[in-house]
């Protein structure tokens, strides 16, 4: 049973290859984004392994586990539920009320195992301090406030290079005195 429509495809095994996860990168500035490739794959199927689970469980339990700063999308746990279904990681079967309901298998269970620390990890994550969730709502308002007019002046000026350079320099300043601590 799929949950998507898409067609199989070849894929390797393990979110990343035969028997690992892959170990987290982080940019100058922390994590860019909060899951890696293939990290919420192994986060979904660390849940799994947990209790039994339909797809909708899984979204809802992981915006709770993020206190509502993050909720991946139908779009992104579905294909993730047929995919460690293909490779043989869960098993679909309808619960009693013929809803989808997702279990590990024992090949499942083994790369759990094997990847026992980043699991772990991936089960006890929370919201990054630099987060902008993290952020007072005041902040969090300025901050798309900012990002809307840089995009409606720069849909304005087409291009123009003098525009460009003192957008540059206006939001560079005022970086520096968001950094220094000036007023």
């Amino acid at each position: 049973m799929r949950h998507g429509s898409r067609p199989a495809r070849p894929h390797r095994k393990g979110p990343q290859g035969p028997n690992e996860a892959r170990p987290r990168k982080e940019g100058k500035r922390g994590p860019k984004r909060l899951f890696e490739y293939g990290e919420l794959r192994l986060l979904i199927l660390a849940m799994i392994a947990q209790s039994p689970r339909h797809g909708y469980e899984i979204i809802k339990a992981i915006e709770e586990r993020f206190n509502g700063a993050y909720c991946p999308s139908p779009g992104v746990i579905y294909p993730s539920l047929s995919w460690l279904e293909e490779i043989g990681y869960i098993r679909v079967e309808p619960d009693e009320n013929a809803r989808k309901l997702s279990r590990i298998t024992a090949e499942g269970e083994a790369f759990i195992e094997a990847n026992r620390a980043a699991a772990d990890e991936l089960l006890t994550r929370t919201m990054p301090p630099s987060h902008r969730a993290n952020a007072p709502e005041e902040i969090v308002a300025a901050m798309d406030d900012i990002k809307l007019a840089l995009r409606q002046r720069l849909a304005a000026c087409n291009n123009d290079a003098s525009v460009i350079e003192a957008l540059a320099e206006t939001l560079r300043q005022t970086a520096h005195k968001i950094a220094s601590g000036a007023k």
